[in-house]
């Protein structure tokens, strides 16, 4: 492997002090305008390369942003990395992203891993299971931003972006009790996040509103991989209960329960009516189209990316920076409709 040239070799190689190259790299004023081209032309010539690891170390910056995701193969969530992406880059700061693979002991790995690489802020959505904070310690000791997206937790000093999913949840079920629905089930995930208790609390209120039942066989808590869509199956048909209304805690999961609920001969949204979250392109694909709550992922990313911006340039007190919620949207579509 070729040795990497360094501002020593430059300096060896046109006769003057290390110093004076590293001034004319950096376009330092006190260097004259020929020595620069001089040092400039060699340094092109014998393919030197910034150490912008050494220079952000002298810095003590790094120019890099963490963040931590659940999973990179969810629309939802590369459509907010594709909004903290445009910030941060237009920023002068690239983005180093890791996924837990919804596993809290991978989320510690990773912040640690962030935290030693010496990251500016980290941006996290947290994983399916986690339930203790410990591994955010450093970041808050040292100053750190610290910011989390969609599933959140409420640490001192850190900033939250979320939507209102507490009244996504009512209007997503009161829109079902409007098209006759009197049997609800509400196909949630891991009800120790925020997005889908939060959920859970909206759908609640819509069904005491008016008057509906609910016990515990109006929820179901799943961990909304495919493999669990036979569990749901199941539970509608087995449970005694004839459900006629699905709220359910993302579309694909909707989508695969549609298709199988269609395999079993069920009509929608004649028999059962589905409404999703999220608004993924697959919501628009299935037969009959899903009804979903768009979820802003992009606006998400843009805000998230803007907010940790304004921590690092000092614009935004810690202190002061709370929570952000954006809006949601109800879209209606044919798996819902009377």
């Amino acid at each position: 492997m070729d040795k990497r040239i360094t501002i020593y070799d430059l300096a060896k190689t046109l006769g003057v002090s290390a110093g004076t190259v590293s001034r004319s790299l950096n376009d330092h004023p006190s260097i004259s305008q020929k020595t620069k081209d001089r040092v400039i032309s060699k340094a092109n010539e014998l393919g030197y390369k910034t150490n912008k690891f050494a220079v952000n170390l002298s810095k003590q910056k790094s120019n890099t942003i963490g963040v931590i995701v659940p999973k990179l193969n969810s629309i939802f969530m590369s459509t907010v990395l594709a909004g903290i992406e445009k910030i941060a880059n237009e920023a002068g700061y690239n983005l180093i992203i890791s996924q837990s693979l919804e596993s809290m002991e991978k989320e510690k790995i990773n912040a640690k891993t962030l935290y030693d690489s010496g990251v500016d802020a980290l941006l996290v959505s947290l994983a399916y299971d986690t339930s203790n904070f410990d591994h955010f310690a450093n970041y808050i000791k040292n100053k750190i931003p610290l910011i989390f997206i969609d599933r959140v937790t409420n640490l001192p000093n850190c900033s939250t972006i979320i939507i209102d999913n507490k009244l996504a949840g009512f209007v997503a079920t009161e829109h079902l009790i409007a098209q006759g629905c009197k049997n609800l089930l509400y196909i949630s995930g891991n009800l120790k996040q925020n997005v889908y208790s939060e959920r859970l609390k909206g759908f609640q209120e819509a069904v005491a509103k008016h008057n509906l039942i609910f016990n515990n066989a109006n929820l179901l808590e799943s961990d909304l991989s495919p493999g669990s869509v036979k569990q749901a199956i199941t539970h509608i048909k087995d449970t005694g209960i004839p459900f006629d209304g699905l709220f359910v805690a993302n579309d694909s999961f909707a989508a695969h329960c549609l298709k199988e609920l269609k395999k079993e001969n069920y009509k929608i949204p004649q028999d059962i009516k589905i409404v999703g979250f999220n608004n993924d392109p697959i919501s628009d694909l299935v037969t009959p189209t899903l009804s979903t709550i768009n979820y802003p992922g992009y606006e998400m990313g843009i805000l998230a990316g803007q907010s940790v911006i304004s921590q690092l340039n000092g614009s935004i007190d810690f202190q002061a920076a709370n929570s952000i919620t954006l809006r949601h949207e109800l879209i209606i579509r044919e798996s819902s409709l009377k």
